[in-house]
C-alpha cells in the first residue's frame, strides 16, 4: 500500500512532483497545501488544495507524509522555510529519486529531495536534505551537496567537490575537481568554476552574443 503524501505547493513544481510521486514511487498523492494567503483555487490537479495552517487537522501527521514542491526562490530561502515549518510539525518528509536515475551512493540521500531523471550520482557522493537535482545531471564520486540546494539540469559536479547550503547552479555549469563552493552561492548558466568559490558569492559565465553576419547570409543552413 502506497503512502499517502501532501504536497506543499501549487505551482509547477508542485504539478510536476504530483505526477512524478503518482507514477515512480511508493507515495501517494491525496491533497496540497499553500499559506492561506496564497490559495487561489481549490484544487490542484483534480486534487485538494487546503490552506497550510489547517493542514495538520486535514491530514494528521501520524498518517501522511509531506513533501515541500518550491522553487530557488530567494536563493532557496523560502523553500528552505516551509520545509523548516513542515518538520516543525512532525511530518515526515518525503523524498523522490527517479527510477530513470543512476545512484550508486548507497542511498546517502537525505529527505525532501527531489531527484529526476538522468541524474547519476556516483560512489561515495552524499545528497543533503531539501535539495532538488533537476534532470541529467553528473554528480561526482565523494562530491559533497549541503541541504536546500538546487542545482539545474545538466550540471557536472567533478570529483571531490563541496557545495554548501543553499546554492543555485544553473544549467550546463562545471564544477572542477576538489573544490570547495561557499553557502548561497550562484553558478550561473554554462559557468566553469575552476577554484574555489567564496560565500554568497555571483559567477556567472559570458552570454554568447549574436554574430554581425544575419542568418540569411549563412549558406550552409
Amino acid at each position: 500500500m502506497k503512502t499517502p503524501l501532501v504536497i506543499f505547493g501549487a505551482g509547477d513544481i508542485a504539478q510536476l512532483a504530483q505526477f512524478y510521486f503518482s507514477n515512480d514511487s511508493s507515495y501517494k498523492p491525496v491533497g496540497f497545501t499553500v499559506d492561506a494567503g496564497y490559495l487561489r483555487e481549490a484544487t490542484c490537479c483534480g486534487l485538494p488544495v487546503v490552506p497550510f495552517e489547517e493542514v495538520a487537522t486535514r491530514y494528521p501527521v501520524d498518517a501522511y507524509a509531506m513533501f515541500v514542491a518550491l522553487s530557488y526562490s530567494k536563493l532557496n530561502e523560502v523553500r528552505k522555510s516551509k520545509y523548516l515549518a513542515t518538520k516543525a510539525l512532525g511530518y515526515r518528509m518525503a523524498s523522490y529519486v527517479s527510477s530513470h536515475a543512476t545512484v550508486l551512493n548507497e542511498g546517502r540521500i537525505g529527505d525532501n529531495c527531489f531527484i529526476l531523471e538522468d541524474n547519476t550520482i556516483q560512489p561515495f557522493a552524499v545528497i543533503g536534505s531539501n535539495v532538488t537535482l533537476w534532470s541529467g545531471n553528473h554528480i561526482g564520486h565523494h562530491s559533497i551537496i549541503r541541504d536546500h540546494c538546487f542545482i539545474a539540469s545538466h550540471v557536472v559536479v567533478s570529483g571531490g567537490v563541496e557545495i554548501g547550503e543553499s546554492c543555485f547552479v544553473g544549467v550546463n555549469a562545471t564544477l572542477r575537481d576538489h573544490i570547495t563552493v561557499g553557502e548561497k552561492c550562484v553558478v550561473g548558466a554554462g559557468t566553469m568554476l575552476l577554484a574555489d568559490a567564496a560565500p554568497e558569492g555571483v559567477y556567472i559565465g559570458e552570454a554568447t552574443e549574436r554574430s554581425k553576419v544575419p542568418s540569411t547570409k549563412l549558406r550552409k543552413i
